[in-house]
């Protein structure tokens, strides 16, 4: 299916968010990566958030399993180190990275809490991680939301070569868990100072946190 929206991936993004998906992208990566930061952007997709994390100064690895994606990463940067790899079984050592970004990537993932164990991993003690995800709205632009994810982006995407696949979205978030639900999981990995960041009227979250040191078997 990813292989498939490949090609109207870029276009879904800016469409569905009127473009504030860039923004939303930028402010991930200014809140957890620091210049010379080692940092892996898992889930990369075409490879729009790894993009913003090497001009915020970062040494950045891109990972994705879709090979089409990966495909149209490497047409943006050759700088990039783009890898083929499964999030659930990340082909780096523990503590390789200093910072970790997951745009709109973790929702699609079977395993959730195992996810979230691999990239705490990969992070050195005290590396930080930023989720930018849908979620479920909530407040009084809740209908308007649900109107537009669930009617009106798979309609748009039926218009767009590859773009039925989109179909698959209202289900996804529907069976996410929402943002406070994320924030606990991400407390059960071994992350500390979880914060969390509410974009779009409630329908996009960023959460940020610290991995904690991982205790030792005889601890």
């Amino acid at each position: 299916m990813f292989d498939r929206i490949a090609p109207v991936y870029d276009a879904m993004n800016r469409l569905m968010t009127a473009g504030l998906d860039q923004r939303w992208r930028r402010d991930t990566v200014a809140a957890v990566v620091v210049p010379g930061d080692r940092v892996l952007d898992a889930c990369c997709g075409t490879g729009d958030l790894a993009l913003a994390a090497e001009r915020e100064g970062g040494d950045v690895v891109g990972l994705d399993f879709s090979p089409r994606m990966l495909e149209r990463a490497r047409r943006k940067s050759s700088t990039v180190e783009w890898v083929e790899g499964d999030l659930l079984a990340l082909p780096f050592p523990d503590g390789r990275f200093d910072a970790a970004t997951v745009g709109f990537g973790v929702r699609n993932v079977p395993e959730l809490p195992a996810a979230l164990a691999e990239l705490r991993r990969v992070l050195r003690p005290g590396g930080r991680l930023g989720i930018l995800e849908i979620t479920r709205p909530t407040g009084a632009l809740r209908p308007f939301f649900l109107l537009w994810f669930d009617r009106v982006v798979p309609l748009l995407g039926r218009l767009l070569p590859g773009g039925d696949a989109y179909t698959y979205l209202p289900a996804s978030v529907r069976r996410f868990p929402d943002a406070p639900a994320l924030a606990h999981l991400l407390e059960q990995a071994g992350f500390s100072d979880v914060d969390v960041r509410l974009y779009g009227g409630t329908i996009v979250a960023l959460h940020t946190a610290t991995a904690t040191a991982v205790r030792s078997a005889d601890a």
